[in-house]
């Protein structure tokens, strides 16, 4: 089947004859591969770094840049793929970082000490960092916009649900057989991957490639985008850890990263031939989008972050349990997806977006209600509840972001999507990480003041605990000091149970802010597509 070619000014504008040699699902599916393999990198290594340090006789904190150089060098090349893609061409710049990503992975596995595994993992962190954007302008063009809904919805199974399964099937694979598989196991789904998008990926007609002879690079602009961006990494890995601007290392890359991306922005807008392309933001819609997309991945890693742990430290469970807790909820995104993308093309993304945003503020309120006596089938129930908002999010989002945009820019604009959601998921881990510490200290402070020597039912607690331990064998004076260390344990994790409260209590304020946002965007028609 050949492919025909008109060209196309706006999306959804003109119907637009090109189709790809391929069926665009089997095209999806492809693409979707390499993807769902990258973003579980993201998080697959977290559980194993403890055993990372011992293996590599290094230091706990040092380890922690293993997950660090990844998220850097990732956000650097994410706002750049586009323009990346329109030098060496997108399918070439695509199959290239998937290349990267496998040699690098295999590289990681092989890896002696820690500083070389540090550089793998920025050279896996750089190859990934091209994959969602490319993924996500070859289905815009793959697909018209009446079908992007259900495409993106396959894209949205990869994204979402990878995160969510990353810690458990990591957590499984470093204790049954070694961490250096958390890598190999990215090898044998790279080279199908190239297989797969040498035979069916195409550039479209529309795709306009550019010599690099005839490209004057913007080298200034290239410089600051990676400073800027590669600090704000940093600083958002590293600043709960080193208690935020305490620490002057913190201190300086703040004012780094802030310095070098103001210049960005008033930089790359004035331009003739940006790094960036700055321009899209003209369009509200795409603003709002980015907007949008920010605060969801802020949820989603925030919350992923907070009831594992919460499950964990103050529920007794261990690190699969927990996992086997969130699984349920991945395995509901996956299933609502599809019923999302269909619902797009019955209705315009705006009526989902709200939907969307309601369930999962509302889920999030819903958590309020945990106390420490939860049962397995109540926190899973949540999760369920809170992954429908989130089903209900991803895809209208991205439908809604390149209603209003010219084709030739998907590339550019999937790249500063993908950006907006890795930043939003890197604050909303620094947040909930942060809020929880400070919040359980607050707590600590108040349960304190009320724990004085003139209160008779602290005196009669601590008598009857001494009692008891004094049943079980204890000397006086050991019983009393069991009974006190009983009652500071019970504080503490009291103290504990409400910082969870007002973290979650936070991020549903969050997401139900951004409910107005949604009728600042542009009215589409029902599959995104644009209304003139």
């Amino acid at each position: 089947m050949g492919a025909a070619t008109v060209t196309m000014d706006r999306g959804g504008e003109h119907a637009d004859a090109w189709r790809p040699a391929y069926n665009p699902w089997v095209i999806a599916m492809a693409v979707t591969l390499a993807t769902f393999m990258e973003v579980l990198d993201t998080s697959i290594a977290n559980v194993a770094l403890p055993h990372i340090a011992g293996s590599l006789s290094a230091g706990q904190d040092e380890s922690t840049w293993v997950l660090t150089s990844y998220l850097v060098s990732n956000a650097i090349v994410l706002p750049l793929s586009g323009w990346l893609s329109s030098i060496v061409g997108r399918k070439n710049f695509y199959m290239g970082c998937v290349a990267l990503f496998t040699i690098s992975s295999f590289l990681c596995g092989l890896a002696p000490n820690l500083t070389t595994l540090i550089i793998c993992r920025v050279l896996q962190g750089a190859g990934g960092g091209g994959l969602q954007p490319s993924e996500q302008a070859i289905l815009a063009d793959t697909f018209p916009p009446a079908k992007r809904g259900m495409a993106f919805a396959v894209y949205g199974v990869a994204v979402v649900t990878a995160p969510a399964i990353g810690p458990t099937l990591g957590g499984w694979i470093t204790d049954n057989f070694t961490w250096r598989w958390i890598f190999f196991i990215n090898i044998p789904v790279g080279i199908i991957s190239i297989l797969l998008t040498t035979k069916l990926i195409q550039d479209p007609p529309y795709f306009h490639r550019r010599k690099l002879s005839e490209t004057k690079i913007d080298y200034i602009g290239l410089g600051f985008v990676a400073l800027g961006l590669g600090t704000l990494q940093v600083v958002l890995d590293k600043g709960q850890r080193d208690d935020w601007f305490e620490s002057h290392f913190i201190l300086f890359l703040t004012l780094v990263s802030v310095t070098s991306l103001v210049f960005v922005i008033f930089w790359e807008w004035r331009h003739k031939d940006p790094i960036i392309d700055l321009h899209l933001f003209r369009d509200r819609t795409f603003g709002i989008s980015n907007l949008l997309m920010f605060m969801l991945g802020f949820a989603l890693l925030g919350s992923t972050v907070l009831l594992p742990l919460f499950m964990q430290t103050l529920l007794g469970y261990t690190a699969q349990q927990a996992g086997m807790a969130l699984m349920p909820g991945g395995f509901a995104i996956m299933l609502l997806l599809p019923l999302v993308g269909f619902l797009l093309s019955r209705y315009s993304p705006r009526w989902l977006l709200v939907f969307g945003l309601s369930v999962l503020s509302f889920s999030l309120f819903h958590m309020t209600n945990f106390d420490l006596q939860i049962d397995f089938r109540t926190a899973v129930v949540a999760r369920i509840f809170q992954a429908v908002g989130m089903a209900f999010l991803f895809v209208p989002i991205n439908t809604a972001a390149y209603a209003f945009l010219p084709r030739e820019k998907n590339n550019a604009a999937s790249g500063l999507m993908n950006l907006a959601r890795n930043i939003g998921g890197s604050v909303g881990i620094s947040v909930v990480a942060t809020m929880l510490e400070r919040r359980t200290q607050v707590h600590m402070t108040d349960f304190s003041s009320h724990l004085s020597s003139s209160n008779s039912a602290l005196q009669s607690m601590i008598q009857g605990a001494s009692r008891a331990m004094q049943t079980h064998g204890a000397s006086a004076s050991g019983a009393t000091r069991q009974a006190y260390a009983l009652i500071q344990g019970t504080v503490l994790r009291q103290a504990t149970m409400l910082a969870y409260i007002d973290c979650f209590w936070f991020l549903g304020v969050a997401i139900m802010a951004m409910i107005p946002m949604v009728f600042l965007m542009r009215k589409t028609k029902p599959g995104g597509m644009a209304v003139h």
